[in-house]
């Protein structure tokens, strides 16, 4: 075993396979070295510094416990100073030699604390450094280097190192911090990497590596783009977003490129930015407390820097108003894309049963009933939905409503004890209306549409549209809320009432006449409940014969 030095050819030589040094007790000059320390047992590492008045430092990173070490200094023995001829000794017979010599200690520390020991001057001679963990077995780093000024592996921090929350919502925090001088004055390659969890902030990125695996797949020598790869966050209360690569989410990819064992999860989290000095974090939980770390990486060395850390708790969700449903009377509800509105039922009488009738005037909404409680029904709401529930005395009824992601929903739904007071008209699965092409003249058309058991009123309405009017603008007037009463009267055709015992005869004909030749016409079909409430059929796109 050599003495490392500063000879560059050498120590090139010495430093080909870092590997070497993880079970070495000899400290390479300018190369950080990975060590691990069992509880309460010491371990002892050796550097030589061969000349006096020779800058130096060094820097000890406790990964995920606090550490003790001191840093002290003996003289060489004359035949190991270098100036005799031949080689130096090899590193056990000087150790032999000075064993009875206590060091002289020059610096100690204890904390968890990244921690350095720097002079511009020091004597040569065997420096000893001495680490010890008595709270678990830990991980650790060391970089020693004698010529500091040059080598500076380390990002620099700016004058002001603190992360600034510039913008704080409900799901979202904006981050924004002052670029490392390494970056902006010496034109290093630099990248930034924040750490988001919800326990408290770290002090290096060895730390956070320590939390996040519980075995030693980061010490292995880093792979650019996968030891510092963006997380998956989906478990952490962060929706898997698709638009990878946007800055205002966060992205997705394999957490390490080593597969380990499955464990636990730990609610931390890291995401790389590239050169950035501004983040937003979203999909953050509302009313909760984040700590927020940042990290200079320089990507040549894949050495760090932490700046100051910081802490922000996202705003409370407003809460929720809840609706009072009074019994038989319908109530008309608006949610916003993605959102949610809860409703309130509490019969006065007792009641064997009670209904629930929902009208969905856009797209599919989400409804849950609970009773004191106890979840009742979650089902998904097309149309015109009725549910019949188990009545119990006293019991109140929360309903909750969950929007579409395509867009706001509106919705009417009415609840009763009274089961035969329904408001909303009752329809068949099929409420398309269907378009006979053979019997198109150039002034009608003839089409039918399903009715079902329960006699009902049926009123159709025409309305002329321009040749390019396409599917796209029909779906925008697909609201099936929207009754007869909002269309001028000019529009509409005629109103009958028809029902069938047989629901495979309960279909009706129609044929609208006094329409233009070669003109488009959008048909609509409104059934009326007896109370009144009104349900659209969808809208039929019609075209009369243009030569006859």
């Amino acid at each position: 075993q050599k003495l490392p030095t500063r000879d560059e050819e050498l120590f090139q030589m010495q430093i080909r396979d870092k590997a070497f040094f993880h079970d070495s007790s000899v400290i390479p000059d300018g190369a950080e070295i990975s060590g691990y320390l069992f509880r309460d047992t010491p371990k002892r590492y050796f550097f030589v510094v061969e000349e006096d008045n020779t800058p130096l430092a060094v820097t000890v990173t406790p990964c995920d416990a606090p550490l003790e070490w001191k840093l002290s200094v003996q003289e060489l023995p004359e035949e190991a100073s270098g100036e005799g001829s031949g080689d130096p000794e090899p590193l056990e017979q000087q150790k032999q030699q000075i064993t009875s010599e206590e060091g002289t200690e020059l610096f100690s520390y204890k904390g968890n604390d990244v921690e350095y020991f720097v002079s511009s001057s020091s004597p040569s001679g065997l420096y000893q450094l001495d680490l010890l963990s008595t709270e678990k077995d830990t991980h650790f780093k060391v970089y020693a280097t004698t010529t500091p000024e040059s080598d500076q592996p380390y990002p620099e921090l700016p004058y002001d190192p603190r992360i600034d929350v510039t913008s704080l919502g409900h799901t979202m925090v904006t981050l924004a911090w002052k670029p490392s001088p390494t970056a902006s004055l010496l034109r290093q390659p630099i990248q930034y990497c924040i750490v988001i969890n919800k326990e408290h902030n770290f002090k290096s990125l060895c730390a956070v590596e320590a939390k996040l695996s519980s075995d030693d797949a980061f010490m292995m020598a880093p792979k650019p783009g996968l030891d510092f790869s963006p997380f998956d966050f989906a478990h952490f209360g962060f929706p898997a977003d698709n638009n990878s690569g946007k800055e205002r989410g966060f992205l997705k990819s394999s957490k390490f490129g080593r597969q380990t064992p499955p464990k636990p999860r730990v609610d931390l989290h890291r995401v790389c930015i590239g050169n950035k000095n501004i983040f937003t974090v979203s999909d953050l939980k509302p009313d909760t407390q984040y700590y927020f770390d940042m990290f200079a990486v320089n990507t040549n060395t894949n050495m760090s820097t932490a700046y100051v850390g910081t802490f922000a708790r996202t705003k409370e969700e407003a809460k929720q108003k809840t609706v009072e449903l009074k019994d038989g009377k319908v109530t008309d509800v608006f949610i916003k894309r993605k959102g949610a509105k809860f409703l309130r039922f509490a019969p006065v009488s007792s009641h064997q049963k009670v209904t629930f009738s929902i009208h969905s005037c856009l797209d599919a909404v989400q409804i849950q009933v609970r009773r004191d409680g106890k979840l009742l029904l979650s089902q998904s709401v097309e149309g015109v939905r009725h549910f019949q529930l188990r009545g119990k005395a006293k019991a109140k009824y929360l309903i909750r409503l969950k929007g579409s992601k395509k867009g706001a929903s509106m919705l009417k739904i009415l609840a009763t004890t009274r089961p035969n007071k329904q408001s909303f008209p009752s329809l068949p699965e099929d409420t398309r209306i269907k378009a006979f092409d053979k019997l198109r003249t150039c002034s009608s058309v003839t089409v039918a549409w399903l009715g079902t058991q329960e006699r009902n009123k049926f009123c159709i309405y025409k309305r002329e549209v321009d040749d390019n009017y396409n599917e796209e603008q029909k779906k925008r007037e697909q609201n099936q809320c929207l009754g007869p009463d909002t269309r001028q009267k000019s529009e509409k055709v005629l109103c009958k009432y028809f029902h069938s015992q047989n629901i495979q005869k309960a279909v009706t004909t129609e044929t609208i006449r006094g329409l233009q030749p070669g003109k488009s016409y959008l048909l609509d079909v409104y059934v009326i409940g007896h109370g009144g409430h009104s349900v659209k059929y969808q809208s039929k796109l019609v075209k009369t014969r243009k030569f006859c």
